[in-house]
């Protein structure tokens, strides 16, 4: 599974985001999905996460501005960041999990090569 992220760039706070992820390979394997962020100087951490049964998870600090949506067509896999903050300022990555064991915090099988995003005061 290949996973191909876009969407990133530069936007003042307030404004709105959207990223997408397009997979591609052996997608019948996925059972899940998210979103993770890394800020500089600072760990990885979950942002939201997409259950295929249906379960969704967001991070406290993106809850109500954020939401993570697939296509299924398609193969995309999508996050909406509206309201968006300075601290929101990180390299966003997609991820793609075979098993959603110990949902929300997944182990990821396959990982993005990342897309920046930073907002401005």
């Amino acid at each position: 599974v290949q996973l191909v992220e876009s969407g990133g760039g530069w936007v003042q706070a307030g404004g709105s985001l959207r990223l997408s992820c397009a997979a591609s390979g052996d997608i019948r394997s996925i059972n899940a999905m998210g979103w993770d962020r890394q800020a500089p100087g600072k760990e990885r951490e979950l942002v939201a996460v997409l259950s295929f049964d249906g379960a969704i998870h967001y991070a406290d600090s993106v809850k109500g501005r954020f939401t993570i949506s697939r296509d299924n067509v398609k193969n995309m896999f999508y996050l909406q960041m509206d309201s968006l903050k300075p601290e929101d300022t990180a390299m966003y990555y997609c991820a793609a999990a075979e098993l959603d064991f110990g949902f929300p915090l997944l182990d990821y099988d396959y990982w993005g090569q990342g897309t920046p995003v930073t907002v401005s005061s």
